[in-house]
């Protein structure tokens, strides 16, 4: 159970490993034509690619944690919900965004379905820890 969840980990921690480092070099003219990026627009745009580039990398670092890092993981996952729900609020208020940005709304929405997963994982650990 413990490596199925290290696994999906790994796998979605590519997403923001990817979109991070790939937003944080080409700026927010990957999104929007040239002509309409601000320097303010742009500024923020790589800022928070830069935060996506970290998170991805303290997923990586959480993996071989899962049973001792269970605070910072759930912090995590409900981060990147409230991410899906603001995502789910733009749709709302602007429109349908472009197909890749419902797909990470979709998963980021499904997060949550991880942590019951990872609290069994802590729960054994626990328990084999008692054993000892």
């Amino acid at each position: 159970m413990k490596r199925v969840l290290q696994s999906i980990l790994v796998l979605l921690a590519f997403i923001p490993l990817g979109f991070g480092a790939a937003n944080l070099i080409a700026g927010a003219e990957r999104l929007m034509p040239l002509e309409n990026v601000t320097a303010a627009i742009d500024s923020q745009f790589r800022f928070q690619s830069a935060w996506y580039l970290g998170l991805a990398l303290i997923i990586l670092w959480i993996v071989p944690r899962l049973e001792r890092e269970a605070a910072l993981f759930r912090i995590i996952i409900l981060s990147l919900f409230l991410g899906g729900l603001a995502r789910a609020w733009s749709w709302y208020t602007l429109g349908i965004p472009p197909i890749g940005m419902q797909i990470g709304m979709y998963l980021e929405l499904m997060l949550p379905l991880l942590m019951p997963l990872q609290s069994r994982i802590v729960r054994q650990n626990e328990s084999e820890i008692l054993e000892r």
